[in-house]
């Protein structure tokens, strides 16, 4: 059976209760496992905790060590980053933008863009499926989409059609 460690928790009843209201849920569980050590009159095993809490023991064991090492600080930080910056700047973005919009400059498939990116902006290339994914989330492009007109059309022909067919 697992021995029980002295863990003096620093802070009062009213501090953790109030820090447990302003906390995210997810770490709720970390603020009650030093409200439980705080009220208790023994020292409380790893196991013992886990079943108070409803935890995993391995869960108690790491939360302990990192509340004795850090202290509440490195308790509640749960080492997660935010998400990864784009790969895509926004000047290449306008880019693309401005040639998806364009009537006779357009691309006609992702890997002539993935091509186009490479020969202008990119050293190293960039995936078919993050092209793929950005162009679809920011932009709604389809890999087959039917042009309103057709890309060579010849506006003074039109304008001429126009005024004889009146």
């Amino acid at each position: 059976m697992a021995k029980a460690k002295l863990i003096l928790v620093k802070e009062s009843e009213q501090e953790l209760k109030l820090l447990m209201r302003k906390q995210p849920v997810h770490l709720n569980n970390r603020i009650q496992m030093l409200l439980v050590l705080k009220r208790s009159e023994i020292l409380l095993s790893k196991d013992a905790l886990s079943k108070i809490l409803k935890i995993n023991h391995n869960t108690a064991q790491k939360w302990r060590t990192s509340y004795s090492k850090n202290g509440l600080e490195g308790l509640l930080s749960h080492g997660r980053i935010g998400f990864k910056p784009s790969i895509i700047s926004p000047e290449l973005h306008q880019a693309i933008e401005s040639r998806l919009h364009s009537p006779k400059d357009a691309f006609t498939s992702y890997i002539d863009l993935i091509q186009w990116i490479t020969e202008n902006y990119m050293s190293q290339g960039i995936n078919y499926q993050t092209t793929n994914s950005y162009v679809k989330r920011h932009f709604g492009a389809k890999i087959k989409v039917a042009r309103k007109s057709h890309v060579n059309k010849n506006e003074l022909a039109v304008d001429s059609f126009k005024k004889t067919s009146l």
